[in-house]
């Protein structure tokens, strides 16, 4: 059985983004992504649509088997 895949790293890193401006958001009222990119540009949806499509995709890992005792990751 392999380990986390590159694109598991990668939806769980868009995830821990979504989160992190999530809570920015709720504690301060501070949207960081609007922020950078602009509040309704074309590069702040893309993120919204990347962080999306990463939640989506790290769903799977809730439902994968989990690895054999011994099994090398990575």
């Amino acid at each position: 059985m392999r380990g986390i895949s590159i694109i598991d790293r990668l939806a769980l890193a868009l995830v821990v983004i979504g989160a992190l401006n999530w809570g920015l958001i709720g504690i301060f009222g501070f949207n960081l992504v609007s922020w950078i990119f602009g509040s309704v540009t074309v590069l702040s949806r893309l993120v919204y649509i990347l962080v999306g499509l990463g939640g989506i995709w790290s769903l799977s890992l809730l439902f994968r088997p989990d690895p054999e005792p011994g099994a090398q990751m990575g």
